[in-house]
């Protein structure tokens, strides 16, 4: 709601952009209090999905991004069946204005929040994971137009869920799931 206040207070040109980005990458730094037989949680593994999102010609935007990893806490043992991590956020953005950065590179810093889901199915007589926490997200990156409907758009970002539990394994209270994600996407500018 606070949002909608700071759009609806500045005036703006009619001028905005629509992005859509799919992207790949993969996420990293990994930690998580849920049981990590294989401690994969903190490897490098592939992420991919997309955003779809508005950008306005002064500093403001929004955006819906979905990412989905598979295989997110399995390495090559065989102590975890299935493990996937996904997560769905609404975020704010603040980007550089068009009048500074024109349309070559534009920086934004990014963030919101949203659904982090976490399944993981063990080989063992351990119960399965199926936990759905709220979490937040807060990054920098910078789209790049290649020709006026097409780009490119890097980005880093930090995920995090709010609810904490104790790890099973070093008895430490810390976040459920927490990662880092990079990724390179496609921008669609409507």
């Amino acid at each position: 709601m606070l949002l909608v206040v700071v759009l609806c207070a500045f005036p703006h040109r009619a001028s905005a952009d629509y992005i859509f980005t799919p992207f790949v990458g993969g996420k990293f730094a990994g930690h998580t209090a849920f049981l990590n037989l294989e401690q994969s949680a903190g490897s490098t593994k592939l992420i991919f999905g997309g955003s779809a999102g508005w950008l306005g010609s002064g500093i403001l935007g929004v955006e819906g991004d979905f990412a989905y990893s598979p295989r997110f806490f399995e390495a090559d043992n065989t102590l975890i069946t299935a493990s996937t991590v996904a997560t769905l956020s609404g975020n704010a953005i603040i980007a550089t204005p068009l009048r500074i950065s024109g349309y070559s590179l534009r920086p934004y810093l990014v963030g919101g929040l949203g659904l982090i889901h976490s399944g993981i199915t063990y080989a063992a007589v351990f119960a399965p994971v199926d936990d759905n926490s709220l979490g937040m997200n807060i990054g920098a990156g910078a789209i790049g137009l290649l020709s006026p409907r097409t780009g490119l758009r890097f980005e880093l970002r930090h995920f995090r869920t709010f609810d904490r539990e104790v790890n099973e394994a070093s008895g430490e209270t810390d976040a459920k799931l927490s990662f880092w994600r990079v990724t390179v996407g496609v921008v669609i500018r409507r």
